[in-house]
C-alpha cells in the first residue's frame, strides 16, 4: 500500500498532498522551506505521532520559536494521536509532554534564546518548526542530543534571509531538500494571494508566500545585538521621581495581540522595566490598562498610534484629564524631515523607518537594556528591511507588535534631542 492510500484511511488527515506524503516517507534528514499556510503543522503532527507509535522507547523533541507556538503544536500532535491511535497515550499529558504505552515520549518545547531549557535530553527525532527564526545558540545546544543516537532532524520554516543554520542546511548533502510555495497549495485562496502581492510588494511576497531566500532582505536587529541588550528582569519596584515612558501597539478590535512596554529614562542607559502582551483586547480595555499603569508609573509620555487600529484608544486617553497631556500619537506612515547643523532641510523618511533606526542605534551604542524574554527576542528578530537601490525601502515582520511598542517608548524617551518635524 502506498503512502497516500495509507494516510488517506484516517479521516482527519485524508487530504494530504503529495509533498506531505513524500516528507513523511523520507528516512533521512529533511529541510523544508515553504510559504505560509501550506500544511507544515499537519506534517509535524503526523511525523511525530507515527514515529512514536512505531519506535518504542524512543524520544522525540519538537521545538518552536516561542512558548505559545509550542503549545499550539503540541495540541495538534495530541489531536492527531487521539484520532489515529486511541488509547496509545499513557496517563495524562502535560502541556508539553506525553508518554506512550510503548515507552516512547514526545516533548514539545520553546527553543528560547540559547537552548538552556532543552539541554540534557537524548533524542532520536528532532522536529524544528519555523527553524529559520530559532537563534544560532540553540543549534549548538541541540547537536549533542543527537550525537549518541545518530537521530534524524526535520527542519521546517518560512525563509528569513540568506543566513543562519536553516539556510546553511540547503547546501548540506546530508539533508533532503523540499520547497513548497503557497501558490502550489490546492487549498489556496487566489484572491487573498493577489491582495497580499499588492500589499507586500514583490520582494516580501516572494519570501513570505513563495518561500524564497532573498539577498534584498536583512534583519533590522541581528541576533547578537538583541542578545547583548537583553540583560534585565522585569522590575517589581517603582521609583519616585523617575522618567517613565509607555509605548503601546494595539491590535484590531478584539483580535490578535496588543503590547504595553515601559522604559525608564532616568539614567544614562535606558532600562526596560515592564512588558505585557494582551490578547483580544478592545479599545476601552486598552484605555483602562493604560490609565492603571499611569497611576502606578506617572508617565512622562504615552506614545501610541493615533490612526488606524489605535485611534479609538487614543481618543479615550486624549479625552481623559489624567492622560490628556501625556498621550502623543505616532503614525508610522507619517513622513519626517530632519535638519542639519546649518538648519537646512535634510533627507525625508517615514516615521516607521526613523523609529526602528533609533532603537537600533541605541542598542549599538549600549544606551538601552531590555528585559530577557523569548517573545521579545522573537519580535525583534522578525523585523526585516528591504533594500532597494542601496536604500531602506520597507520595514516589516511577521510578529512585530512587541517591537512596535518598544520603538515608540524608545522614541518618546529620546525625542527631546531630535531635530525633526513631521508632516
Amino acid at each position: 500500500m502506498n503512502g497516500t492510500m495509507e494516510y488517506n484511511r484516517f479521516k482527519p488527515w485524508k487530504s494530504l498532498e503529495p509533498w506531505q506524503v513524500e516528507v513523511l516517507e523520507e528516512e533521512g534528514n529533511i529541510v523544508l522551506r515553504s510559504g505560509r499556510q501550506v500544511g507544515k503543522s499537519t506534517v509535524v503532527s503526523i511525523l511525530a505521532g507515527d514515529f512514536a507509535i512505531n519506535n518504542p522507547k524512543k524520544e522525540i523533541l519538537i521545538i518552536s520559536k516561542v512558548e505559545r507556538q509550542a503549545y499550539h503544536l503540541f495540541f495538534k500532535v495530541k489531536n492527531y494521536i487521539n484520532e489515529k491511535y486511541p488509547n496509545a497515550i499513557k496517563g495524562r499529558p502535560t502541556m508539553t509532554y506525553m508518554e506512550f504505552n510503548n515507552g516512547a515520549k514526545i516533548h514539545c518545547l520553546p527553543a528560547g534564546m540559547d537552548g538552556e531549557g532543552i539541554r540534557g535530553l537524548t533524542i532520536d527525532l528532532l522536529i524544528a518548526d519555523e527553524a529559520a527564526f530559532i537563534p544560532e545558540l540553540v543549534w549548538t545546544a541541540i547537536s549533542p542530543m543527537l550525537a549518541i543516537t545518530k537521530g534524524k532532524m526535520v527542519l521546517l520554516s518560512t525563509p528569513h534571509g540568506k543566513r543562519g543554520y536553516f539556510y546553511d542546511r540547503f547546501n548540506d548533502p546530508t539533508f533532503k531538500e523540499f520547497h513548497v510555495s503557497s501558490e502550489d497549495c490546492p487549498r489556496r485562496d487566489d484572491d487573498f494571494l493577489k491582495y497580499e502581492r499588492e500589499r507586500l510588494g514583490k520582494i516580501l511576497y516572494c519570501q513570505e508566500y513563495l518561500g524564497m531566500f532573498l539577498d534584498d532582505l536583512t534583519q533590522v536587529f541581528p541576533d547578537e545585538l538583541i542578545t547583548e541588550a537583553m540583560t534585565l528582569k522585569p522590575r517589581d519596584t517603582i521609583g519616585m521621581g523617575r522618567e517613565y515612558y509607555l509605548g503601546m501597539d494595539l491590535a484590531a478590535m478584539g483580535e490578535d495581540q496588543s503590547t504595553f512596554e515601559i522604559l525608564d529614562n532616568t539614567k544614562e542607559v535606558m532600562e526596560h522595566v515592564y512588558h505585557q502582551v494582551t490578547t483580544k483586547t478592545y479599545p476601552h480595555e486598552s484605555y483602562q490598562l493604560a490609565k492603571e499603569l499611569d497611576l502606578k508609573y506617572n508617565f512622562k509620555k504615552i506614545y501610541m498610534d493615533d490612526a488606524g487600529l489605535g485611534i479609538g484608544t487614543f481618543g479615550l486617553l486624549y479625552d481623559d484629564t489624567q492622560t490628556r497631556r501625556k498621550v502623543v500619537g505616532i503614525n508610522n506612515a507619517r513622513k519626517i524631515i530632519g535638519r542639519g547643523k546649518d538648519g537646512k532641510e535634510e533627507k525625508k523618511q517615514l516615521m516607521k523607518e526613523a523609529l526602528y533606526m533609533n532603537l537600533r542605534t541605541l542598542m549599538h551604542l549600549r544606551k538601552i537594556r531590555l528585559i530577557k524574554d523569548d517573545e521579545i527576542f522573537q519580535s525583534l528578530k522578525s523585523v526585516q528591511f528591504e533594500i532597494r537601490d542601496g536604500e531602506v525601502n520597507k520595514i516589516f515582520g511577521q510578529n512585530t507588535h512587541i517591537a512596535e511598542g518598544l520603538i515608540r517608548a524608545a522614541w518618546g524617551a529620546k525625542d527631546k534631542s531630535l531635530n525633526i518635524y513631521c508632516y
